[in-house]
């Protein structure tokens, strides 16, 4: 059974920073790619960065190019986004997922809210 677990989220001052973390199970965690989306109240759900399985290449979105990183640790299961500079903008919903081939599962998101 795939799970995905979020930490990290929380409430930060515009410039401010925060670290994501996501701590999978229940499939092969170093073939799959890992994925954050976000989803801001009204809005559909974005691709924000992904690091593929095996090879770690890394890719983003243009909003969050140069300010967000994404990370994993194999021996851990764990996928980290560590964000910085945030904006205003940024406050959404943000949620872990599990990639290859198809969707493997979700995480159940947690909330980030950049705001003065």
């Amino acid at each position: 059974q795939v799970q995905l677990v979020e930490s990290g989220g929380g409430s930060v001052q515009p410039g401010g920073s925060l670290r994501l973390s996501c701590a999978a199970s229940g499939f092969t965690f170093e073939r799959a790619s890992m994925r954050w989306y976000r989803q801001a109240p009204g809005k559909e759900r974005e691709l924000v960065a992904t690091i593929t399985g095996v090879t770690n290449i890394t890719n983003y979105a243009d909003s969050v190019k140069g300010r967000f990183t994404i990370s994993r640790d194999n021996a851990k299961r764990t996928v980290s986004l560590q964000m910085n500079n945030l904006k205003p903008e940024d406050t959404a919903v943000y949620y872990c997922n599990a990639f290859r081939i198809q969707t493997l599962g979700w995480g159940q998101g947690t909330q980030v809210t950049v705001s003065s």
